[in-house]
């Protein structure tokens, strides 16, 4: 486990570099994919990211200036913007992480629905773990 949590961070830390970008950008990036239709208002990815609001203002910057992300007008609330994927970004991203999602669901071809079912299970129930935890390290 600590062997596939270790290369997980590494090739987090590559791809971010392939794609132009830091880790952390990579990772709100994600969340703003993540979110699909449901756009994201920079409270929102700051929640979800564990940054300050000023910190992810220079992280939406950043990913502005890359091309990742356009600020839309919230429809609701024209004090509020939304963060949006850029489509040639989504493309980017896509070409890079494709080859992995395909080998990935090449391997889970060699399990049965039924075991299928428990490794969602335990990567559902993990997640939440995981999130459980830091916001109890983090004192909230």
């Amino acid at each position: 486990m600590d062997h596939v949590i270790a290369t997980s961070m590494v090739a987090q830390q590559e791809m971010a570099e392939r794609l132009g970008l830091n880790a952390t950008d990579l990772t709100c990036f994600a969340y703003v994919l993540e979110a699909g239709e449901h756009l994201l208002t920079a409270g929102d990815l700051a929640t979800r990211a564990h940054v300050t609001t000023g910190a992810v203002t220079g992280i939406v910057n950043r990913l502005e200036r890359a091309g990742y992300v356009t600020r839309r007008p919230d429809p609701s609330d024209r004090r509020r913007v939304r963060i949006a994927a850029v489509p040639a970004a989504v493309d980017r991203a896509t070409a890079l992480y494709g080859p992995y999602y395909a080998r990935l669901n090449e391997q889970f071809d060699d399990y049965s629905p039924a075991e299928i079912a428990v490794l969602n299970d335990w990567f559902t129930r993990t997640g939440k773990l995981m999130s459980d935890y830091l916001e109890e390290i983090r004192g909230t």
